[in-house]
């Protein structure tokens, strides 16, 4: 597994740039789409598509990449020291990255319904969500102050 290393973690950083570049953009289309003056019409079938097109091809692909490979890093032996506190803490907020992955899913779905109750405002404050996981993942793994 250590000749694999680099090789994994390139694939691991390349697929959380994917991942959270559709977290940072998926929310930004949701603002635009809620907050359109023609609800029907080609502007809101371009929105459903591009929102599921980004979420289908580019997401969720990379999301899956990301588990994979940084589960595959962090059972390669002594890369992780289990008994200090950043792995947990990148642990938790990998977590809530998934759960905001999955919300944006169901808000996509209800955009589709047209049964989203979120405003535009709500979903630019949500848009902050990765912004704060992305900080406590990227200081538990570089700086690991716990």
């Amino acid at each position: 597994m250590a000749d694999l290393y680099p090789w994994i973690k390139s694939l691991h950083v390349i697929s959380v740039m994917a991942w959270m570049a559709g977290l940072f953009y998926l929310p930004r289309l949701y603002v635009y789409h809620v907050e359109q003056d023609a609800v029907q019409g080609p502007t809101e079938e371009m929105f459903h598509t591009m929102e599921r097109r980004l979420l289908k091809a580019i997401m969720n692909p990379s999301m899956i990449a990301t588990w994979v490979f940084g589960l595959w890093l962090a059972l390669t032996p002594g890369i992780v020291d289990w008994g200090a506190v950043w792995p947990y803490t990148k642990a938790v907020a990998i977590i809530g990255m998934t759960w905001f992955h999955m919300w944006l899913a169901k808000e996509r779905k209800a955009l589709l319904a047209g049964t989203s109750t979120v405003t535009g405002r709500g979903f630019r404050i949500m848009n902050e969500v990765p912004t704060i996981l992305m900080i406590v993942i990227v200081v538990s793994v570089i700086a690991r102050p716990f």
